[in-house]
């Protein structure tokens, strides 16, 4: 991160008049430095010398409006701010393209650690500190679950009913969206596809869930790893079943992942609790069962899941026969 006064995408001095107009004072230079870009949100944090703010926009090129609607990602954090899931504070949602060129958000910028490649979390202490951090992640999914959405005013972020057959519905059409003609995956994929749809269980219950959740979608305490400052990225977040929520994280521990930040990734470290043991952690502090969960799991690991889809991206010339993930998907769901 290299601290500018001129950012693409970010407009430092149209931000300046922004912030004035919400009654936000200036102590120096307003500059900035981007956190992360790419397809995703771009992130930038934004500081004078005594106050530091965080701005996320959508990206520059490749926009799917879906996965990067400024004002449901607010809505969500915002609405989150008094329930024990840490967030950053909220502070102005822009929606007028006039001022930076898209919607934007201005939240609170949270010191700590962000957690993303294994020789980070190894830096984190002892065994016995990294299980204590393991163990806070999972009660804060756990705490995200617990949230009646209607009680913070999240009644109305998606559809409380049929997410499994939606999310079965969207893998097929994704599938078709991203298939090549030389793809030797296709008649096994088809063969998935129909087992999930003759396999989906009556949905678990209905919860927030966030889409993406792994260590390093949180901020750590600096001083105390096993304390979660904050959960970010909530840009895949909706109403949905917590148990698939649950399983993404787990099907996260998968080494694929390392394709995706490009180096070895924390998530997928061996100090960490195998998938399986997440899994019964998980169930275990939350009181839930883990009925059906082959099912949940191959819908996780499913060819055009988050994980994998990000994964594709990161590696586009990667075989086109049947890949691990596939395979585990077609033996999980013939138990």
């Amino acid at each position: 991160m290299t601290s500018v006064d001129r950012l693409d995408g970010l407009d430092l001095g149209a931000l300046d008049r922004y912030l004035r107009s919400l009654g936000i004072g200036r102590d120096g230079e307003l500059r900035g430095e981007l956190i992360s870009g790419g397809r995703s949100n771009l992130t930038f944090r934004v500081y004078d010398d005594a106050s530091s703010w965080l701005v996320r926009r959508p990206p520059l090129h490749g926009l799917t409006p879906s996965a990067h609607d400024m004002a449901r990602e607010y809505r969500v954090v915002a609405a989150l701010g008094d329930t024990p899931v840490p967030v950053a504070r909220t502070i102005s949602l822009c929606q007028d393209d006039s001022v930076l060129g898209a919607p934007f958000q201005v939240v609170e910028f949270v010191a700590g650690q962000v957690v993303r490649r294994r020789a980070e979390l190894e830096a984190l202490g002892s065994r016995s500190v990294i299980e204590g951090c393991v163990d806070a992640l999972i009660r804060v999914l756990v705490d995200l679950h617990s949230i009646d959405p209607k009680a913070v005013g999240l009644s109305d972020f998606g559809k409380p009913d049929g997410y499994l057959e939606r999310q079965v519905r969207r893998w097929g059409s994704q599938w078709e969206l991203v298939r090549l003609p030389d793809d030797h995956r296709d008649a096994d994929i088809s063969r998935l596809h129909l087992a999930l749809q003759q396999a989906i269980p009556q949905q678990s219950r209905t919860s927030i869930v966030h889409g993406d959740y792994r260590i390093d979608n949180t901020i750590l305490d600096t001083d105390d790893p096993c304390h979660v400052r904050a959960v970010v990225d909530w840009e895949l977040s909706t109403l949905g079943d917590p148990l698939s929520d649950a399983a993404l994280m787990c099907v996260y521990r998968d080494p694929a992942l390392d394709l995706i930040v490009h180096a070895q990734a924390a998530w997928t470290s061996p100090l960490l609790p195998a998938a399986d043991e997440l899994a019964d952690r998980y169930s275990l502090v939350s009181g839930q069962p883990l009925g059906h969960w082959e099912f949940y799991m191959a819908l996780a690991s499913s060819p055009s899941s988050p994980p994998a889809s990000t994964t594709a991206d990161a590696c586009p010339s990667r075989p086109r026969g049947r890949t691990p993930r596939l395979s585990r998907c077609l033996t999980l769901l013939r138990r």
